[in-house]
């Protein structure tokens, strides 16, 4: 397929209705010297974002929704929404306003100066963040380098960044949370350069997390992350006994 757009933005959105203009408003103000689209995925969402989101599709044509009936994980809304993009260069982030939009478009730049555009893989770096949640991350990133024999540092950092290419990599992924722990580890394993951009962590303005929200759901997150790790280190032993 030939790509249509310099750069697809892929964001999963799960009752974000409050947030939705912000962001997109955000997007047009640091978007207008690139080709960009913006995918946004109503993952089964129960409030009024898809009715939000119409009111955009129907105005620009550099902006299309892709619906999920039924919301069965954040990394499912990624994948589709990726399945839909149509830019030479795929991103995602969240729709929580947590970490701006504007910082793929800084990423991009970065991207644009490597030798081997195709080959890179840019990643952003909270900054700013609650010291709970900084030590939490802390314990998770050690976790997973240990497991899995990969340095793997802040990995639910937004923004992701690649060019479309290496979607390929991306063989039976998970649908939750997990996905950017796959997505980030599968770049280390097939040898893609990982260039870190510092990012400003902010406080939500509306709504609230959906999984960060509590010590029993950090412990329910930790579960379904070890859980993942398994299978997947499960799976990489495997494939070398092939």
């Amino acid at each position: 397929m030939t790509p249509m757009f310099n750069l697809s933005i892929v964001i999963p959105c799960f009752n974000e209705e409050e947030n939705i203009s912000i962001l997109i408003e955000r997007f047009f103000s640091c978007s207008f010297n690139y080709s960009t689209e913006l995918v946004l995925v109503n993952n089964g969402s129960t409030d009024k974002t898809m009715e939000v989101l119409s009111e955009y599709t129907s105005k620009y044509t550099n902006i299309s929704v892709v619906t999920i009936a039924k919301n069965i994980g954040y990394g499912n809304g990624i994948f589709q929404g990726i399945l839909a993009a149509k830019g030479e260069y795929i991103s995602w982030t969240h729709a929580d306003l947590q970490t701006d939009i504007c910082d793929i478009f800084t990423a991009l730049k970065i991207l644009e100066n490597q030798e081997n555009k195709q080959h890179c893989f840019i990643k952003g770096k909270r900054r700013g963040r609650p010291v709970f949640d900084s030590i939490f991350t802390i314990g998770m990133s050690l976790f997973e380098t240990i497991m899995l024999h990969k340095w793997l540092w802040d990995i639910n950092a937004q923004p992701n960044l690649f060019h479309r290419s290496l979607v390929s990599f991306f063989d039976e992924p998970p649908l939750d949370f997990s996905y950017d722990l796959y997505v980030y580890y599968q770049m280390v394993s097939h040898d893609v350069p990982v260039i870190r951009i510092p990012v400003c962590f902010q406080k939500r303005l509306y709504g609230e997390s959906h999984w960060n929200t509590s010590l029993a759901n950090k412990i329910k997150f930790i579960k379904r992350t070890i859980i993942f790790t398994l299978e997947l280190k499960k799976r990489i032993k495997n494939f070398k006994h092939l």
